[in-house]
């Protein structure tokens, strides 16, 4: 993240003049006050990222700016110059907040200098503040000739540049193998950052990506720096893409193209270094035949294109997956080491798993933390019955029926068949949470409130 706007304050014009010249040529924007109050005008209104102030001048002095710039902005960086160095000053604006202290008169390389460390620490916070993968390669099962058809050119696909586009089922492991590839690649030292583009509000999507500047929108206070922004030499995952929204692709397609975009609200553009991972639960072909998701779009994130096998589709991996999670949670819970049964073991191979690995993931958490004994028996483990899992039987034609009666009758007996749980509906028709409750609210809000 770099130093884009500065407040210089200064009463001797000649020197806030050196210093905005100095800065321009780095390309910043730059904004100048006379005296301490109008600088402390100035940051009641606008956000910047750098102050850089004299100490000693006249109404409020360097030290108010440097109280106020901290106090609105706590991100932001201050600079503070003197003409009258002593250790006393010094200690005093360290204590308060200043980064750096240069004394007058300077050259321009002592100013430049600061400035970069300033952008270098900028950085250097904004990965330590970012929930980052914890430390390590996700361990991933693949015992199964699918997942190791998987996992054998994963470490190719990682070291690549190329933009990775994985589909499959709910639950089979999207994200795990994201990370995967962010950790095997050589960006690994940088973020990591995930969206999730089913959980953000459509309004709010395009802000989340890009940021936005302050006054961009009502309630947009402060400047917000995106997603895109913080992943900058990392790596961004956009988790459930196809629920992205028809207005927005074009500026994600430009944003990937170009690595380059405009905050909401702003006029700047903003250029980055990322790479772009993608993943999506439904089918494509689909998605592009309705205009759900632009063509255009699709073929730029599936440059390499990875598909995860459902449990069903790696039976051979159901046993050591559920071994790996007893282990996992029996160490996160506390508990003494647990053991599968011959009869559990049986019990888990011939349930169907719609859920796929987080359904099984679930389960055992579930049997770990309820603490039978040592041993985990078949009665310990609640698996839903086959026969839930299929909609019921409605004894109507679909002779004579639209698409659309057809599509509402199928999505409003599945939710029924499921107790209202709308997540396993969605991940029995395929579709994500988002689409089945735009769907419930599509057929009228009588129906969507009986479903709910």
């Amino acid at each position: 993240m770099t130093i884009e706007r500065v407040l210089i304050v200064d009463d001797e014009p000649l020197m806030r003049n050196f210093i905005a010249e100095t800065l321009k040529r780095l390309g910043k924007e730059v904004a100048t006050a006379s005296n301490g109050q109008e600088a402390i005008q100035r940051l009641n209104q606008e956000s910047f990222d750098l102050v850089v102030t004299d100490r000693k001048m006249p109404i409020q002095d360097g030290l108010e700016v440097l109280k106020t710039a901290k106090s609105l902005h706590p991100a932001c960086f201050v600079i503070m110059m003197t003409a009258f160095g002593s250790v006393e000053s010094t200690v005093e604006a360290m204590r308060l907040g200043a980064f750096n202290y240069l004394i007058k008169p300077f050259p321009p390389e002592a100013l430049e200098a600061a400035v970069e460390q300033c952008e270098a620490q900028s950085h250097l916070l904004k990965e330590n503040r970012y929930l980052r993968e914890a430390i390590g390669l996700p361990q991933i099962v693949s015992q199964s000739a699918p997942m190791k058809r998987v996992m054998q050119d994963l470490d190719k696909i990682a070291k690549s540049q190329a933009s990775v586009f994985i589909t499959g089922e709910s639950g089979t492991g999207k994200e795990v193998i994201a990370s995967a590839i962010h950790q095997l690649s050589p960006r690994s030292p940088f973020s990591f950052v995930k969206v999730n583009c089913a959980a953000i509000p459509e309004t709010l999507l395009e802000s989340e990506f890009f940021g936005h500047e302050k006054g961009a929108f009502t309630g947009a206070h402060v400047r917000k720096t995106g997603r895109f922004e913080l992943a900058d030499k990392g790596t961004i995952l956009l988790d459930e893409v196809t629920e992205i929204p028809l207005s927005l692709q074009p500026k994600l397609l430009r944003a990937i193209q170009e690595q380059e975009f405009e905050r909401v609200g702003g006029l700047r553009s903003i250029r980055v270094n990322i790479r772009i991972l993608a993943t999506s639960n439904r089918n494509m072909n689909e998605a592009i035949e309705t205009k759900v998701f632009r063509e255009d779009l699709f073929y730029r994130l599936n440059v390499v294109p990875i598909h995860l096998p459902s449990l069903r589709q790696r039976t051979e991996d159901i046993i050591p997956l559920a071994h790996f999670f007893i282990d996992r949670f029996c160490t996160e819970n506390h508990k003494t080491k647990k053991t599968l049964s011959e009869r559990a073991c049986q019990k888990l191979l011939a349930y169907h798993w719609p859920g796929n690995v987080r359904e099984l993931a679930n389960i055992i958490e579930r049997t770990v933390v309820l603490d039978f004994g040592e041993q985990i028996d078949s009665e310990h483990l609640y698996l839903e019955p086959i026969a839930a899992e299929k909609p019921p039987e409605t004894g109507l034609s679909l002779v004579g029926q639209t698409i659309h009666q057809v599509e509402k009758q199928l999505i409003l007996d599945t939710l029924q068949a499921h107790h209202q749980n709308r997540t396993k509906t969605a991940a029995v028709l395929g579709i994500s949470v988002r689409t089945l409750r735009n769907k419930l609210q599509e057929y009228g809000a009588e129906n969507y409130k009986k479903a709910l």
